[in-house]
């Protein structure tokens, strides 16, 4: 009988995992346009975003097109996939995987003139869970800092 249980386990976990790996990424669900985009009530999102983000956007010496160009760069380079959008409309929504456990998270950005420069506005989420443990924040920072270099 234990045998059963715990084999009915094993199934459910490998079964668990695949889902999560295979589920699909709907883009019309995931590509949002950062700056309009509702604070979820959970707190497994990150959100730069001038007035109410968890940061403010952080702006940049960099036209639109070039720090569009750039990210898109670093978020591959961070194992990303582009989901949806264009570097050169520069909207653009990114799917990363936890490293682990292949959780999926969302990270759609919107880069916009602001002076000279730009500002990069961003949302970053989990697909599944309460918290991610601090993983879009992150994520976000180490994309930013890249970008800053």
């Amino acid at each position: 009988m234990l045998k059963l249980i715990l084999l009915t386990l094993l199934i459910a976990a490998v079964v668990g995992m695949g889902w999560v790996r295979l589920a699909p990424n709907d883009p019309a669900r995931w590509h949002l346009d950062p700056r309009r985009v509702a604070r979820p009530t959970t707190p497994n999102f990150h959100l730069l975003r001038m007035g109410d983000g968890d940061a403010p956007a952080p702006i940049f010496d960099t036209a639109p097109t070039a720090l569009a160009e750039r990210l898109h760069e670093v978020a591959l380079a961070d194992g990303a996939t582009l989901l949806a959008g264009r570097v050169s409309e520069g909207h653009m929504t990114y799917r990363t995987r936890s490293r682990v456990m292949g959780f999926p998270d969302y990270t759609s950005v919107f880069i916009e003139p602001a002076g000279d420069g730009s500002v990069l506005t961003a949302f970053a989420r989990a697909r599944y869970g309460y918290s991610d443990m601090g993983a879009n924040r992150a994520r976000l920072e180490a994309w930013v800092a890249a970008l800053s270099d």
